[in-house]
């Protein structure tokens, strides 16, 4: 440790924190500011009650801890402690508590006031995790109002330094500059068409051949780890291949950020995992795929999509750290310079691409209305919030008025996810086989195996203890049921039931066998979703989707159906004898586009699948007349019957809402007519028995309707259908919406004509499409006048030569308006 950069300026943060309610501190990857400083800070007796430091991950959580406690001489839970989800390692002694996840957010819901604690930490803050986020968030409100001698550290290793003092403007800002070892970057681009891992697998197999040491590669995601890992086995005898990701057991993690055994090396094969936060001993080159897999939330589905990405320049920077921690390296980055410096200087943060119901939930629960009542770095997008709170009010634990239920405030003591909380909430008081197979589902779900796809499957491996996370699962499961003051009992967990209860924490997600098509299924959603065809579940006629992700098509566009990685079996009538009230019984008359006819049926439906259909008699006019309104809501408005003089009409309209926004129209574009259908269109449909019939509806006098008295009059006037020439013809003027008026009319039949023509009050001047006589365009003005004046001099010399016959005057503006030759004029 003596010789780490961050102690060149451990006197300024020391400093910083004494004289500052607010420190930032900025320093490299291995700069020793999560293990180093920290103590130091334990030393310094500048913090007068415990420090709590965030970590965002669970293994470099841990580690810290552990490390931490061996510097000191100490077993961890003692002066240094952790506690992560479903493990806690303190006792009274300890002072500092590295904490993951929600648990701080959690320690300042339950104690706004921070009892006993001195100072909070946030370690790699450019992660911007949700949860990092949010309970800076709330901590600086406490600092604020409860606690102005609360100390507020954010570390990170890059980051937006300006924006980063707005939000913390007491805070002190120190930079450690860092020590690395020269890096020797090489860009090695593999081809457009050229697989990442056989690309991957060259690349390690030349450095580990040429150079010496441990080699790190950080690939996007599990799967090409696993099938690199597989094309690796052909190195030399002394070369450990590792591999490192989040769903790895910890024992297995362990392994990869371990030294080597004496005359051995180490190819870790990782995810972003690896970036920060974890020390990987031995390291001298890495590889980087340039690439990593975010995570999505679709605000249309409700589900999250996996997109494969290129990494900010900032991880990509920090990749290439890794290499030079302890001696010169080497980092080979598998693609080009120029793409490097294409790609954004630092990551989206989670908060702006997340399901933000759980944050919903904490809000609610701080009693904030508004997120942006809070201080953020990047506010919480509003329609992301308003779709959270909808799922939370759809779960029962959150009002219209976006404050908890009783439910729901039951649901945040839970800490679970709120779908999971409903779920347990919801059969609380129920017998004791759905209740134990709801707290089993819940400790499924919170760790599942890889490549399995049917959740009881999991279940029946943890009921005959050959599960490799049984132990977990059920500390987890006991620790559930002790907070709802139950016992939890895996012998009364019922395999029938998991799908049961998995439909409350997802109702949304209950899927309905597609047609004829094998692994083919609706979502009560709407949206489509898929089972590969080699597993059983494919041939459901139900399914409850427990965990699903949209994904990139074949041609990198984003697929309209999602892969179903964790399903339950449903049995549809079990359910409904279950749980009724998640099925919805009406009466639907809807117009069948096949049979040509009215279909009247009752439908019994669960969100947007229909779960039976039972036919009804023929049903009387009103209905009918409800069934045709249905049908062009479905089709479109383009279904009506659009003569070309209601479209010019409609046009001339519209032009009238642009030019005289003034007035009080009502609103005319197509979304608005189709919203407000039933208002305008119904009265004209009386009579009206099929779909053939709407093209008797008089769409003209139904729109003026709309329009209403006086507008109706005013209409005409304001925008007059034709103008009238000097000659006393009357000509049509062409309106279109978001452009000019046109008027297209033989030069000849303006002459005396000495400004160009205005309506709509006089606001809108008439573009005029002036002709030769043969009907070919000469000018297209918006000054008559200036155009008199000017450019027809040229006009009227080469018109002169080309049309002899007719009138060419001098003096256009003060000129008798014709339609006749010269020869006409004069006989």
């Amino acid at each position: 440790m003596s010789q780490l950069p961050i102690l060149a300026v451990i006197p300024d943060l020391l400093a910083g924190v004494e004289h500052s309610p607010q420190l930032i501190l900025k320093a490299a990857p291995g700069a020793g500011k999560s293990t180093y400083f920290p103590l130091a800070l334990l030393k310094s007796g500048l913090v007068d009650g415990k420090i709590i430091m965030l970590e965002p991950r669970r293994l470099a959580a841990r580690n810290i801890a552990r490390y931490l406690s061996q510097q000191l001489g100490e077993s961890v839970g003692k002066t240094v402690g952790y506690r992560v989800r479903g493990e806690t390692k303190v006792s009274s002694d300890t002072r500092l508590e590295v904490v993951t996840e929600g648990i701080m957010t959690r320690m300042i819901q339950n104690d706004p006031e921070l009892d006993g604690i001195g100072a909070l930490i946030f370690d790699e803050f450019h992660e911007r995790s949700i949860h990092a986020d949010t309970a800076l968030a709330l901590s600086l409100e406490v600092q604020s109002v409860l606690r102005d001698d609360l100390k507020i550290i954010v570390m990170s290793a890059t980051l937006d330094q300006s924006a980063l003092q707005q939000l913390l403007p007491l805070a002190e800002y120190v930079e450690s500059q860092g020590r690395g070892y020269p890096i020797d970057v090489r860009y090695q681009p593999i081809g457009v068409n050229e697989p990442l891992v056989p690309a991957m697998a060259k690349q390690i197999r030349t450095l580990i051949s040429n150079e010496q040491g441990s080699l790190l590669a950080f690939l996007p995601g599990a799967a090409s780890i696993t099938a690199l890992a597989d094309q690796l086995n052909d190195l030399p005898s002394e070369v450990d291949v590792c591999p490192i990701y989040g769903q790895m057991s910890f024992a297995e993690q362990q392994k990869a950020i371990s030294p080597a055994p004496e005359g051995k090396r180490k190819v870790v094969l990782a995810t972003n995992i690896a970036e920060t936060s974890l020390t990987i001993e031995g390291i001298r080159m890495v590889v980087d795929s340039g690439l990593e897999r975010v995570a999505r939330f679709d605000l249309k589905t409700g589900i999250t999509r996996l997109e494969q990405m290129r990494i900010a320049q900032s991880s990509a920077e920090q990749r290439a750290g890794r290499a030079g921690r302890l001696e010169a390296g080497i980092c080979v980055r598998l693609y080009s310079e120029a793409q490097f410096n294409q790609q954004p200087k630092v990551s989206a943060p989670e908060i702006l691409q997340s399901d933000l119901a759980p944050l919903m939930l904490e809000l609610a629960q701080w009693g904030v209305k508004n997120a942006n009542e809070l201080q953020w770095l990047d506010l919480p997008p509003i329609s992301a919030i308003n779709q959270a709170a909808s799922l939370l009010q759809s779960l029962g634990l959150m009002d219209k008025q976006n404050q908890l239920t009783a439910m729901g405030k039951e649901a945040h003591r839970l800490g679970v996810e709120p779908r999971i909380a409903a779920m347990l909430l919801k059969v609380e008081n129920e017998n004791s086989a759905l209740f134990n197979s709801a707290i089993a589902l819940a400790a499924l779900l919170e760790e599942p195996e890889r490549q399995i796809l049917d959740l009881q499957h999991s279940l029946h491996r943890w009921q005959q203890g050959s599960h490799p996370k049984s132990k977990q699962m059920t500390q987890r499961a006991n620790t559930l049921a002790n907070k709802l003051d139950a016992v939890f009992s895996l012998s009364q967990v019922k395999s029938s039931l998991l799908p049961l209860v998995a439909c409350l924490a997802f109702p949304d997600r209950i899927a309905q066998k597609r047609g004829q098509g094998y692994g083919q299924f609706l979502l009560a959603n709407g949206h489509g979703a898929f089972i590969d065809e080699s597993q059983p579940l494919a041939g459901s006629d139900y399914v409850v989707a427990l965990d699903l992700m949209r994904s990139l098509g074949s041609s990198n566009q984003i697929s309209q159906s999602s892969r179903i990685f964790f399903a339950l079996d449903l049995d549809i009538d079990a359910l409904e004898s279950q749980f009724g009230f998640l099925f919805v019984t009406s009466e639907q008359v809807d117009w069948d586009e096949k049979a040509g006819r009215l279909v009247a049926e009752e439908r019994c439906c669960l969100g947007e699948l229909v779960i039976r259909r039972r036919a009804l008699p023929e049903p009387d006019k009103q209905k009918m007349t409800q069934a045709l309104l249905n049908y062009v809501e479905r089709k479109g408005l383009s279904v009506l019957n659009w003569s070309e003089e209601t479209v010019q009409w409609l046009e001339r309209v519209r032009c009238g809402i642009e030019w005289l926004d003034d007035e009080e129209w009502p609103a005319m574009d197509d979304a608005s007519l189709l919203n407000d259908l039933r208002e305008w269109l119904e009265p004209y449909l009386i009579g009206i028995t099929s779909v053939k019939a709407l093209q008797k509806v008089p769409l003209i006098e139904a729109l003026n309707a709309r329009l209403g008295w006086p507008l109706n009059q005013q209409l005409d006037e304001w925008l007059p259908v034709t103008h009238v020439l000097p000659t006393g013809t009357h000509k049509k003027i062409r309106y279109q919406c978001g452009k000019e008026p046109v008027l297209s009319v033989r030069m000849q039949e303006v002459f005396g004509e000495k400004t160009s023509p205005v309506i709509a009050k006089g606001r809108q001047a008439i573009v005029m499409e002036l002709l030769s006589p043969a009907q070919r365009p000469l000018q297209v003005t918006r000054d008559l006048a200036g155009f008199w004046a000017g450019a027809y001099k040229e006009v009227q010399k080469e018109m002169k030569g080309r049309y002899p016959k007719h009138v060419w005057p001098d003096d256009p503006a003060n000129h008798v308006a014709t339609t006749k030759t010269k020869r006409q004029l004069n006989s």
